[in-house]
């Protein structure tokens, strides 16, 4: 009964996140068309966080993996400092890693990252 295309469509969106409060899934699916939820830019939120995330614990997984290969067990202190990293400071760990010769060149690196760059002069 909504006239204005994005104005029901957005109405629509919404409802549908409130009903998976309560109902089924495929209960809402038969309800209402998919392509409309997509729409939502809550929807599309949603999704972008959920694909970060998935990206960084993939990182996580692959670099953590390699490392406990190179060097065997890695310190817990170490590893709490690598789940901590962004998505592109993981990256840049990523390409580093196949320089390090030693743990040792994995803790001096983490500390270089943390680090903020001191632009002042004394």
């Amino acid at each position: 009964m909504i006239e204005e295309t994005e104005e029901r469509q957005n109405i629509s969106a919404c409802v549908q996140v409130l009903a998976g409060l309560r109902f089924d899934k495929s209960l809402i699916q038969r309800l209402f068309r998919e392509e409309i939820m997509q729409e939502s830019v809550i929807y599309q939120d949603i999704l972008q966080k959920g694909e970060e995330r998935g990206k960084k614990q993939e990182a996580l997984q692959l670099i953590l993996r390699q490392l406990t290969r190179r060097f065997g067990a890695i310190e817990p202190e170490v590893g709490q400092q690598i789940h901590s990293l962004s998505i592109t400071q993981l990256e840049d760990l990523a390409e580093a890693l196949l320089d390090f010769i030693s743990q040792n060149d994995l803790e001096n690196y983490l500390v270089n990252i943390s680090q903020p760059n001191d632009l002042s002069t004394s």
